[in-house]
């Protein structure tokens, strides 16, 4: 009997993945953990029911939440990456010669060492990297405590539901900017805005009320069923949002890296946003 893995994260509809073989099954301190493999969509990843990224498509999510912010800055030293336990949002900024520093803050060594050993292929050894900084601990906490400020923070958060719950409160967005910078850039993750239009409508209503420029940007990844996925962003410099399109190219081809879905231009109309995003966010 063919076995398929159904993720529950939407109450209206339900998504199946054909299960050719289970690699891992277990539960960490904080969460189910299951790697899973498809004829399709190679080894992926679920958390508690909710499919986290695949081997086939991952590129266009960490491709979109690095270089955009990267590219857009210019200047990127430090770099602060809240979740994350694939390891493919770290690998894909380490890309960038530039960075002398990339601090991960991961809630669950389990997850981390688990794709260590069945997703080697997305985090292509950057937990190695010299520059790398792997840090075990609650992302919230990390920013109300940390003395150390960063050029670029992500937040690579899981969906709004247990750990990652507490990465899409007003308290935690404040905390993250404060750990900026001058100049820095906050980026997020907010989900598919055709079904979890609250999830990104209260992420803009927070980043508004804290940046001078407070925006979002989309990229679709086939594996986050209905429709494009959206991005927040939040800056005090305006300028970095409104980089020229000759800039980008000047500094895309400086930095030399090989990706498959990122272009300078993918860049600008990423912020072109349809109608319906605009109603969820406010028009902006």
């Amino acid at each position: 009997m063919t076995e398929w893995i159904e993720e529950t994260l939407h109450a209206d509809f339900r998504f199946k993945m054909k299960v050719e073989r289970v690699l891992f099954e277990g539960r960490s301190e904080n969460q189910h953990v299951a790697v899973v493999e498809n004829d399709t969509f190679g080894r992926t990843l679920y958390l508690d029911g909710v499919l986290q990224t695949s081997e086939r498509d991952e590129f266009i999510y960490h491709e979109m939440l690095t270089h955009v912010p990267i590219l857009g800055h210019g200047e990127v030293r430090d770099l602060l990456i809240i979740g994350g336990g694939d390891g493919g949002m770290l690998e894909e900024a380490l890309k960038h010669r530039t960075i002398e520093r990339a601090t991960m803050v991961e809630i669950d060594p389990s997850v981390v060492e688990m794709c260590r050993q069945h997703l080697p292929s997305i985090s292509k050894g950057a937990f190695d990297d010299a520059r790398t900084d792997l840090v075990f601990a609650d992302g919230v906490d990390f920013v109300e405590t940390t003395d150390k400020r960063f050029d670029v923070a992500i937040i690579d958060s899981t969906d709004p539901i247990g750990p990652g719950e507490a990465l899409f409160t007003d308290d935690f967005y404040r905390s993250a900017k404060g750990v900026l910078k001058e100049g820095g850039i906050l980026v997020t993750q907010n989900g598919v805005p055709f079904v979890q239009g609250d999830e990104l409508a209260q992420t803009m209503r927070a980043l508004d009320g804290l940046f001078a420029d407070a925006a979002c940007y989309l990229a679709t990844v086939p594996g986050y069923v209905g429709g494009p996925m959206a991005f927040g962003w939040g800056s005090d410099a305006l300028q970095h949002r409104r980089v020229s399109i000759d800039m980008l190219e000047r500094r895309f081809a400086a930095a030399d890296l090989d990706v498959r879905y990122y272009r300078p231009d993918v860049h600008v109309g990423a912020f072109a946003l349809p109608g319906y995003i605009l109603e969820l966010i406010g028009g902006r």
